[in-house]
């Protein structure tokens, strides 16, 4: 992934509020990079505009030779699917889904289902004997496990996560992140975190800080 010359702003009462200014930033395949700054520093912008959620208002975001910020909708939606896995705080898991059902979602969708990949995810991921439950049924470092095989089982170039530990606690947090750095070392995608907690940051290869919408340390 390259980003180039990212800039991102919000309309207000006031006028535009600029939220990225200019943000260049790289991420090679197989390698992982926390995220860091205050709230409002623009962190999870950057999330979104990198994970095709939003449109940047400049700037290029590059992934496998593809300008994601140049897409129409319809081609972002394809990227969503096929390119890039998210993990979110909230976890999102479908409620009227299965265990099965969730991890094998976003891998259907982008036409990538797995059986041998997806059940060996499910094993490292301590599923096996869970996968009848509905989300509702899990605790929740067992619902943030099943977040993260669901945006594995496409096999992502490129792997989202926005405060993944932020809802659970210090052990399980830790738990579930080198499980995700396992998998990741694993399929070889590209890990882009954000995070506010310096101890978790030094867990991944590379931290960048973002400060008032700009990066200033990487």
């Amino acid at each position: 992934m390259c980003v180039r010359g990212l800039s991102k702003s919000y309309a207000t009462p006031q006028g535009p509020l600029p939220v990225l200014r200019g943000v260049d930033l790289t991420l090679e395949a197989g390698e992982t990079l926390a995220m860091m700054g205050e709230s409002g520093s623009g962190k999870s912008t950057l999330l979104h505009l990198v994970g095709a959620l939003d449109d940047a208002d400049a700037g290029d975001i590059l992934l496998d030779g593809v300008n994601i910020a140049g897409l129409p909708e319809n081609g972002k939606a394809t990227v969503r699917r096929e390119t890039i896995g998210v993990v979110f705080q909230q976890f999102n898991l479908i409620a009227s889904l299965t265990v099965g059902e969730n991890l094998a979602f976003q891998s259907r969708l982008a036409n990538r289902y797995d059986p041998d990949w997806m059940a060996r995810l499910t094993q490292r991921l301590g599923l096996d004997n869970l996968t009848g439950r509905y989300p509702e049924q899990l605790s929740g470092g067992q619902q943030q496990r099943v977040a993260i095989g669901r945006a594995l089982a496409a096999r992502p170039r490129l792997l989202l996560a926005d405060e993944p530990t932020g809802n659970l606690d210090e052990p399980t947090g830790d738990a579930a992140l080198a499980l995700t750095l396992e998998l990741v070392a694993e399929t070889g995608c590209g890990f882009l975190m954000v995070t506010h907690s310096v101890r978790l940051a030094s867990r991944l290869q590379r931290q960048a800080t973002l400060a008032a919408g700009t990066l200033i340390s990487t």
